[in-house]
């Protein structure tokens, strides 16, 4: 064989272990440890509007496989509505990607309950805050930075993070085990919690998440499982490459 050929086979098998995988697919290995997309890249199947039983008409759209809410008027939502998965999780491990534009705002929320009747603005459940922390003023309310992206919001700040540029992609993760809880930002742990445990309590009590309204069908953030959600906080955000596996 010629050597010529030899390496035309070694580089061809090499750029094709190096390729990067193309969003919104899962590879053998990931199929194999029991990894699902919540979203295919293609169609909303698996989604729906919050408190609603069909996806919105408008405002969020897929585009290059990129599931995207428009910008509106900033407020959180009441334009187009939160979306949440049909179905609800416990123990898990989420990856999912998120591209803001300048000024954004949203999050995913995880252990969400659509409680009745339904509050106003955003269905309950703890948030992975998604956020410009440069040009929203969220990042400057709350305590200690705890609305800054990547945290618990208005709970637990981000630690030691790095977030890419406003227009780049973030990879965040979410990992609850139990009562145990992580948030990953970009291949860093940044959150570690106990949920329910008195400190969480503590952190509850000092919050927004205080009011009755929270706590009305048992302690907020303490449900034992919850759709994820995608939030519509009127400003214009990218998602993709959302993937989930039961722990």
């Amino acid at each position: 064989m010629k050597k010529s050929f030899v390496f035309g086979l070694l580089a061809l098998s090499l750029f094709a272990f190096e390729s990067p995988q193309a969003p919104n697919t899962l590879t053998a290995k990931e199929k194999k440890d029991g990894w699902k997309l919540i979203f295919d890249g293609k169609t909303t199947n698996g989604w729906r509007g919050a408190y609603k039983d069909k996806f919105p008409e408008k405002g969020w759209s897929i585009t290059d496989g990129q599931l995207t809410i428009q910008q509106s008027d900033g407020s959180e939502s009441q334009s187009f509505g939160d979306i949440v998965t049909d179905g609800e999780y416990g123990d898990f491990d989420l990856m999912f990607d998120f591209k803001l534009t300048e000024g954004a705002n949203s999050g995913l929320k995880y252990f969400v309950v659509e409680e009745s009747p339904k509050p106003k603005g955003s269905a309950f459940g703890l948030e992975f805050q998604v956020l410009d922390d440069d040009k929203h003023p969220d990042a400057k309310m709350g305590r200690n930075g705890n609305r800054t992206v990547g945290s618990l919001y208005d709970l637990i700040p981000a630690s030691s993070k790095k977030a890419n540029a406003i227009g780049e992609w973030n990879t965040g993760r979410v990992i609850s085990k139990g009562k145990h809880v992580e948030h990953w930002l970009n291949g860093k742990k940044v959150v570690e919690y106990e949920r329910g445990s008195e400190q969480f309590r503590e952190l509850v009590a000092m919050s927004k998440y205080k009011a009755p309204e929270y706590n009305a069908h048992g302690r907020f953030g303490e449900a034992a499982k919850g759709h994820i959600l995608l939030q519509d906080h009127g400003n214009r955000v990218f998602y993709r490459n959302m993937k989930i596996k039961a722990l």
